[in-house]
């Protein structure tokens, strides 16, 4: 008889970007921190990225965190953030979702009101803050990972699009900054696919003429992001509204505005003075979602200038599966997947 082997999924989206919460049937992984962890993932186990991700189970555009136990006992659980480019370190709308995940499952107990714990990411801990009102989970504030400008204001000529201008912010990742309407754009849905391409040429003409590395972690890799800014709308004292649009892969704009995204956006403004600790931003998607971002303090590293920062979003449950693995399916391959699939079944809820 072949063993079936199945995968339990929670579905969740923040701000329109799906992320796959894998709750059960993956085996304890090596490692002594969440980080280490992730790491043998990426060059042990890239198989259940890959398969969440691609055909016929999922689209690139779609997100998976692991939950596994955490390594530091203050953290209520670690998790894994997997995405069509890799393994980002921490990820703001992967945070959220992963959070509404802990509480929709047990793991923390929903408190009325507003209830703080921590997550362990492949970044370190991270603060969470939830809102819950009559059992619903209607707001989590996590910590952005202290974000500062690299490179303002730097030209480029880019091949179809001339000169651009931009400024490149670590908030997680390396984000080029640009303006949307210097280059005729005013981030609206129908222009999706342009901006793609448009992002993807700036970027390949970047990482082709130079690196980044960061001041303490050094070379985390070629840049990956670019984040379009709209013009800034004062809405009120100490609250600023912008549209914005991320790219972070060949092809893919995220439907949310993204919290490293919006960290990045912080670090831009801090560096440019229009903005002060205690001040926050909205930034509002394609799709009309949005995050908060509020900048906490900044504090000299150095040369820089680093934004500590908070993010806020909702969460929403979508769907809860299991994913059945056909390891004679074609097109699944489970060479770099079998070895962690437990054979181990969660018993039927009563």
């Amino acid at each position: 008889m072949k063993q079936e082997l199945t995968i339990q999924l929670m579905d969740t989206h923040a701000g329109g970007d799906v992320s796959r919460i894998v709750t059960g049937g993956i085996m304890p992984l090596p490692g002594n921190s969440v980080r280490a962890q992730m790491e043998y993932l990426r060059d042990d186990a890239d198989g259940l990225r890959r398969l969440l991700l691609e055909e016929p189970y999922g689209i690139p555009e779609m997100s998976v965190d692991l939950l596994v136990p955490p390594t530091d006992p203050r953290a209520a659980a670690g998790y894994i953030i997997m995405e069509v480019m890799g393994y980002p370190i921490y990820s703001g709308s992967n945070t959220i979702c992963t959070a509404t995940a802990v509480l929709e499952t047990g793991i923390v107990p929903k408190q009325e009101g507003k209830q703080q714990f921590m997550l362990e990411s492949p970044a370190g801990l991270v603060q969470i803050e939830a809102t819950v009102r009559d059992g619903v989970v209607e707001a989590i504030t996590c910590e952005g990972l202290p974000s500062y400008i690299h490179t303002y204001r730097a030209t480029i000529d880019v091949p179809s699009l001339g000169e651009v201008t931009y400024s490149v912010a670590y908030s997680g990742g390396f984000y080029a900054l640009v303006d949307a309407k210097a280059l005729g754009f005013d981030l609206t849905l129908d222009e999706e696919r342009t901006l793609a391409q448009t992002a993807h040429a700036i970027v390949e003409a970047i990482t082709a003429e130079r690196g980044f590395s960061h001041y303490t972690l050094g070379d985390v890799g070629p840049l990956p992001f670019l984040h379009f800014m709209g013009p800034v709308e004062h809405v009120a004292e100490g609250y600023f509204r912008s549209r914005s649009a991320t790219y972070v892969h060949p092809g893919v704009i995220c439907r949310s505005t993204t919290g490293t995204g919006t960290s990045a956006r912080l670090a831009l403004m801090n560096y440019e003075n229009s903005i002060k600790p205690g001040d926050r931003l909205e930034t509002i998607s394609l799709r009309e979602t949005g995050f908060i971002g509020q900048l906490s303090a900044v504090e000299q590293e150095g040369e820089y200038q680093v934004v500590k920062n908070n993010i806020t979003g909702k969460g929403y449950v979508i769907a809860r599966s299991d994913i059945v693995v056909n390891c004679d399916d074609p097109m699944v391959t489970c060479a770099s997947l079998r070895h962690i699939l437990s054979t181990q079944h969660p018993e039927p809820e009563a």
